[in-house]
Parts: structure tokens; C-alpha cells; sequence
């Protein structure tokens, strides 16, 4: 399609991002505060995730776990991620993230205080938008110093209500 613009790796996408808004972020905390500041960046980041997981349904033709877990080559790409599958049904998908290339690249720009806003918290809203009826539990992330980061998801009724998104 004309006017689109190339495919790039998603961590070499994540990495031109965070120099260009990681400068901003701090500019903007200097001038108005850093809570306001790291609050909106949140907001418009998880609305970002949101649209991407819905556009990534759509592109998928489907919201099953299953093609789910076909789209994580996107994230894995050129190594940025190494995971251990614990579960793959068409229920449950679990996994374990025991290296993140994105939270050495964020580190590495001196924007390691960020790459959980920037990245990590992208999570919950990406699975929001993808399907209702997938939810995401996580305890903890690399990027927040734990020694893997544990994805559990989990397809349940929509009537019940979403997993707390992390603070």
C-alpha cells in the first residue's frame, strides 16, 4: 500500500519511541510534574495498547488464545524476548519471559525508570482490546528487577470482571 512504511523489528520500533518520547517524558515532569506527567504517558499508552490489541484481532480474523500465542513471533522477533511455555490450551496460555531484550534497551538509554510505562504495563490493555473474554494475571517483570516476568492468560466468561491492572 503506498505511503505505509516499512516493517521495522517491534524492539528496534519500541527503541526509536523511548529516544524520542523518553526526553519528552522528562521535559514534561520537569515543567508540570512527574505524577501528572507519568499518568497521562500511562493513559496514552494504554489507549495505544488497546487499539493495537483490537487491530491485531482483526488482522488475526479471530480473538482465540491460539492465534494469540501464533502472534508472539511479533514480540519475540531477532531474540527481544526468550520464553518458557509452561501451558498452551485453547483455554490457558502461560509462559514465562526469562530474558527481555526491551528491558536492557531501555535500561541502556538510561530510561530503565520508564520502560514499565513505556512497555510493560502495555500488557493488560493489549489482551483488553484483543478479546473480553482473555484475561491476564502477571506478578512480576524484568523490567521491575524480578527474575522473569510470568504471563498467565486465561479465556473466561465475559461476565466476570477484568484483572487488576498493576498500580
Amino acid at each position: 500500500m503506498a505511503g505505509e512504511l516499512p516493517r521495522l523489528p517491534l524492539l528496534q520500533q519500541r527503541e526509536i519511541e523511548a529516544r524520542i518520547v523518553g526526553p519528552l517524558v522528562r521535559a514534561f515532569a520537569r515543567e508540570f510534574g512527574e505524577e501528572p506527567t507519568i499518568a497521562t504517558l500511562r493513559g496514552v499508552i494504554t489507549t495505544l495498547a488497546r487499539e493495537g490489541g483490537k487491530r491485531l484481532a482483526d488482522d488475526l480474523g479471530t480473538d482465540s488464545l491460539e492465534a494469540f500465542a501464533g502472534a508472539l513471533d511479533r514480540w519475540r522477533e531477532n531474540g527481544a524476548l526468550e520464553l518458557e511455555i509452561i501451558e498452551q490450551t485453547p483455554e490457558r496460555l502461560s509462559f514465562n519471559v526469562t530474558r527481555c531484550r526491551y528491558a536492557e534497551m531501555y535500561r541502556s538509554l538510561g530510561l530503565g525508570d520508564l520502560g514499565f510505562s513505556l512497555s510493560c504495563q502495555r500488557d493488560f490493555a493489549l489482551i483488553e482490546g484483543f478479546s473480553p473474554e482473555i484475561r491476564l494475571k502477571r506478578t512480576q517483570t524484568l523490567m521491575e528487577g524480578a527474575s522473569w516476568c510470568d504471563f498467565r492468560f486465561r479465556r473466561q466468561a465475559t461476565d466476570q470482571p477484568p484483572a487488576a491492572e498493576p498500580e
